[in-house]
């Protein structure tokens, strides 16, 4: 398993701080969009999961910030789908400047839950084997 996955993304001017670092908040929406798109690469999607009755609401998320990323920095956020296990889907991200600098180290752990009862369910089983090969 543990494939790994790419993203770009530019860090816009309104994403910065005082300090002229893009705001550590950003970084989740990032790893939103690099989540999102890793799965689309697998074949799958975000609102087609949805509109087929499963949601994948956030059950852990947590960051190691390294350095500070600049406005107009190109950002690639590698993407590494660790497991899935049960209901749970977990994910590692590291995310690189222009300069192949680290920039941070970060896991977000996903539940798969029926939209109708609001319970963890098992995820379709296309996807897990999409993810397992």
């Amino acid at each position: 398993m543990n494939r790994t996955f790419k993203t770009k993304i530019r860090v816009r001017y309104g994403e910065t701080d005082r300090m002229g670092y893009c705001y550590y908040g950003n970084y989740a929406q990032f790893f939103e969009v690099a989540r999102v798109e890793a799965l689309r690469e697998l074949g799958f999607s975000y609102k087609k999961l949805e509109d087929d009755g499963i949601l994948l609401p956030v059950s852990e998320y947590s960051v190691k910030y390294k350095r500070p990323a600049y406005y107009d920095d190109e950002l690639v956020i590698q993407t590494v789908i660790e497991s899935i296990d049960g209901a749970k889907l977990n994910f590692h991200f590291e995310t690189f400047n222009e300069s192949d600098q680290l920039l941070n180290t970060a896991n977000v752990q996903l539940v798969f839950v029926d939209a109708k009862t609001g319970r963890p369910t098992r995820p379709p089983a296309e996807l897990s084997a999409a993810i397992q090969s």
